[in-house]
């Protein structure tokens, strides 16, 4: 009842006209951040802070827009991943998975819709927990140390290798490929440059921006231009209905749910978030989808149940981000540092006593996010027409806009030419790999994953004195290990056991 009483006063903080005004304008700015690619809501939420303190905001406003800014945002990478096969977010890889063959099925309005509304109820079961569960979570995400981050990394990649694709060898190739891009740069233990090749541009690394248009993007567009006729593409269809049916939100409801638990658990994790929830998501919605419904089975092809349990995973994780900011004070991803960093301009100082002495900006907090939910349900399905429209612009236009939107997301990272030469080098090189079979998704996890795994590698083997059984000493990381080991071998032998079980029955007849 305590709870309860604090989440009605949090909604009456959330409610007033300046906190509702501005819950809405983030949700719109969100969305439209997470439809650019290469922006992100990281860069968003860095520009608003002077603009926050000049205008004079209490903390708990401040924070009310910058969390509508950050959820919008997972709400919008959606968009240009299934309509384009241009991930506006990193969480957003395994939505052009399904969204974009469901686009060119002549589904894309269904698509948009069925996601933004299990992109709803993910946030809504993330933010519940929050309200019922975030200090014993909070706890229990402590538990995990560099030695399990290890071991869910490659409890990561396994799933992808095992289950995204039939070809293993060459989604193990993608992973190494993400790996290596993630290491060039400085050292951040010794200092020392990697694979820089003595350009001073690569010094920092490459930008994911960069990375990811130059992988999907400008790859999509060597294909599209590679399929056109007459001016006109031939890839995707006309749109059909702008919103599903009651037939369609049954046929995906377990998936959402599943979906929405992954990412409220994964999203507790910090430095884990909606990329990770996304592909355990994904892979987990698979592998039961190919016990109970083999024959149904359209992973990879345009599967509504694929969709529904990344678009719940990725948007769930980015709420239940806000568990270990708000009770630990320790921040789950980018975005929600920048917010803690906010907290510490006011004097503020975030973990559990914050829950005692500012009730109005935590509660004011939980209770925004599920306003904010409702208006970016409200802004997004009303849109799905309009966002659906985009595949009827003809190529001679479509093409060209693409080929901006993108130069402008990557320039806007470094602003140097550098990074667009290095855009189009890498939107060759991904062509030629898609054309090989080779998948990006797994590259593109490699990258936003590969610092994490190093970082935590390196500190358990310091913990260790270089011993590196200790990748292996703790009961959580035993079962990842497990869980990885299963996830990725018995793909391999399931068609070697069929074929001896088949061998054997025509030996008995």
């Amino acid at each position: 009842m305590e709870t309860l009483g604090y989440l009605i006063h949090g909604f009456s903080v959330a409610l007033t006209p300046t906190n509702l005004l501005l819950a809405s304008l983030g949700a719109i700015v969100g969305t439209m951040v997470g439809v650019l690619p290469g922006l992100g809501p990281i860069n968003a939420v860095a520009m608003l802070v002077p603009v926050v303190f000049a205008l004079g905001l209490p903390p708990e406003s401040s924070l009310i827009l910058m969390a509508a800014i950050y959820i919008g945002s997972e709400y919008g990478g959606r968009i240009s991943a299934i309509l384009l096969n241009v991930p506006g977010e990193a969480s957003a890889v395994m939505t052009a998975l399904e969204g974009y063959p469901l686009a060119k099925q002549g589904k894309a309005g269904i698509a948009l819709s069925l996601s933004a509304w299990t992109s709803f109820v993910g946030s809504a079961v993330a933010t519940i927990g929050i309200v019922l569960a975030a200090p014993v979570l909070a706890g229990w995400a402590l538990a995990f140390g560099p030695v399990e981050y290890v071991a869910l990394m490659v409890f990561a990649f396994a799933c992808l290798t095992g289950l995204l694709t039939d070809q293993p060898v060459k989604a193990m190739l993608a992973i190494a490929l993400g790996l290596a891009i993630s290491t060039i740069g400085i050292d951040a233990n010794s200092g020392v440059y990697r694979y820089t090749f003595g350009t001073p541009n690569l010094v920092d690394g490459v930008q994911f921006a960069t990375v990811v248009i130059g992988l999907f993007a400008i790859s999509e567009l060597l294909i599209m231009l590679e399929t056109m006729h007459g001016g006109t593409a031939v890839r995707i269809k006309q749109m059909g209905r702008s919103l599903f049916n009651r037939s369609e939100m049954a046929f995906t409801q377990m998936a959402t749910l599943r979906g929405s638990v992954i990412g409220f658990f994964v999203g507790i994790l910090p430095g884990a978030g909606g990329t990770v929830a996304s592909a355990l998501a994904y892979t987990t919605e698979k592998r039961i989808v190919d016990k109970i419904d083999p024959e149904g089975s359209q992973f990879g092809r345009g599967d509504m149940r694929g969709l529904a349990s990344v678009e719940a995973a990725n948007n769930s994780a980015s709420n239940s981000n806000f568990i270990p900011m708000l009770t630990l004070g320790i921040p789950s991803s980018g975005t929600t540092a920048i917010m803690l960093g906010v907290l510490t301009l006011y004097n503020l100082t975030p973990g559990p006593a914050l829950f005692r002495s500012q009730p109005d900006l935590v509660w004011g907090l939980i209770a925004s996010l599920f306003i904010g939910n409702f208006i970016l349900l409200a802004i997004n399905i009303p849109l799905v027409g309009v966002f659906a429209r985009m595949l009827s612009v003809p190529a001679w236009v479509l093409v060209p806009f693409i080929v901006v939107v993108s130069a402008i997301g990557v320039y806007s990272g470094k602003s140097t030419t550098f990074e667009l030469v290095l855009m189009v080098a890498l939107g060759i090189g991904a062509y030629l790999l898609r054309r090989l079979g080779v998948p990006m998704a797994p590259l593109i996890l490699g990258l936003v994953l590969g610092k994490i795994l190093e970082q935590s590698l390196r500190r358990a083997l310091s913990l260790s004195a270089g011993e590196i059984s200790i990748l292996w000493s703790s009961p959580i990381s035993i079962v990842l290990w497990t869980m990885a080991a299963a996830v990725f071998l018995v793909p391999l032998l399931m068609p070697k056991v069929q074929r001896w079980r088949s061998g054997t029955a025509l030996g008995e007849d």
